[in-house]
């Protein structure tokens, strides 16, 4: 084996997710590892070690790679090992399928055990990573005859060929109910035409007064008929956009057929083309404007931030572009595999569940829904001041990213992992 990289980490700069509080410990080492996956793909992790321990956290995210996640100094500290893994396409909507991303962890969890020497593997799902976390653990519980064969959008996953050792604990931290259960939520139903986004209902807009809107950071005051029908219509537009790409697939595999039985140069093009779509519109979830509904700690807006013009209609938010196969398996709440509605029951490890009490993604309903689907007897829950990061929301209460890390420390220990 190839002696693995080493480089040097600095604090200075950190922020949101990132470390800040917590210094690394001065004799932290880490080293770049790039992995193949069972089906080829490249993914690359990150180990933090000390030395000599026996058990490694591993955080990673289907989307995302935040290399300095404020909760490895924490754990480090605790004595146990960090593995940091991005996924096949860090920031990519365009070819992320959650069952590929499964298979991206599964080869650092493979890693780990066979070729670091882990005598224990957490995982760790932070915000989306729960979800991913989840269904890792319902894949890996499951004969391989079992598993999920193909993707929402028709990809054979090869998840029956594929070694995916169990974890021994899960950390679930700001975790959410699944990409397409926030975006069913979040997504603008007054939106009438996906080709002008401009176009809108206005009987069903989020933004217009006569339905209650309140120009920040005044709070808006929705009723509960406009609530409900504005959930309806959220649903309806899933559906449209699911049927759009379901419809774009079927079109792409008939010329797939014709093209193998010899057809013309358009059905070779055809079962070539791969369309590529935008999803504008997605950060309007009544809780963003209207701080009444499922009442927190939380601030004004969104993850995006507190001028909801600029969140919802910008350039920046989930699902903005995305093709069939990664709307389907990722954005859609209809046919996504990757929920804790889905895959929560199936995970029966030891659980640890932090959840923040300002989060504005994570509501208290969706909390107590996500806990109460956990399949594990052995879970415990704790809430912490913060935002959807664990930072503070109000000047006088202290950092929550460090009460995150005590209480995972703390179960670490209890269970005999550190």
């Amino acid at each position: 084996m190839t002696e693995p990289l080493k480089i040097a980490v600095t604090t200075a700069g950190m922020r949101g997710s990132e470390w800040g509080p917590s210094p690394l410990p001065q004799d932290v080492r880490v080293s770049v590892h790039p992995l193949r996956t069972s089906d080829g793909a490249s993914v690359t992790g990150y180990l933090f070690r000390r030395g000599g321990e026996k058990t490694v956290v591993c955080n990673m995210h289907p989307r995302e790679l935040v290399v300095a996640n404020y909760l490895v100094p924490e754990v480090l500290s605790g004595g146990c090992a960090v593995w940091v893994q991005g996924p096949r396409s860090v920031g990519n909507d365009l070819r992320l399928e959650h069952e590929s991303a499964v298979l991206d962890l599964a080869a650092g969890q493979n890693f780990l055990r066979d070729v670091a020497g882990f005598g224990h593997t957490v995982l760790l799902g932070i915000s989306g990573g729960g979800p991913l976390a989840a269904m890792y653990c319902q894949q890996a519980g499951r004969a391989p005859s079992d598993r999920i064969l193909r993707s929402p959008g028709g990809r054979p996953t090869k998840l029956e060929n594929a070694e995916l050792p169990a974890p021994d604990g899960v950390i679930f931290v700001s975790c959410h109910p699944g990409q397409g259960k926030i975006l069913m939520n979040a997504i603008d139903p007054s939106v009438v035409d996906e080709s002008n986004p401009l176009k809108t209902d206005d009987a069903l807009s989020a933004f217009n007064p006569a339905n209650g809107f309140s120009n920040p950071p005044v709070s808006s005051s929705y009723s509960t008929d406009f609530l409900q029908r504005y959930r309806a219509a959220q649903r309806e537009r899933v559906v449209r956009i699911d049927d759009f790409a379901k419809s774009c697939l079927e079109r792409k595999a008939k010329a797939r057929r014709h093209a193998r039985d010899g057809g013309s140069v358009e059905d070779q093009i055809m079962a070539a083309y791969s369309p590529i779509f935008q999803v504008w519109r997605t950060d309007a979830d009544p809780r963003f404007f209207d701080l009444s509904i499922d009442a927190s700690e939380r601030a004004y807006g969104s993850l995006w931030g507190a001028k909801p013009f600029n969140a919802n209609y910008g350039s920046i938010g989930f699902a903005r572009t995305c093709t069939p196969e990664s709307w389907l398996s990722n954005w859609s709440a209809l046919s996504s595999n990757a929920s804790m509605e889905l895959c929560g029951p199936d995970v029966t490890q030891p659980v640890l569940m932090i959840e923040y009490t300002g989060d504005n993604c994570v509501f208290p309903p969706d909390a107590e829904r996500i806990y109460d689907q956990l399949g594990s007897d052995r879970k415990v829950r704790h809430r912490v001041h913060g935002n959807h990061h664990g930072q503070a929301i109000l000047k006088d209460r202290p950092n929550g990213q460090i009460e995150a890390g005590r209480l995972t420390r703390n179960w670490l220990s209890e269970l005999n992992f550190a």
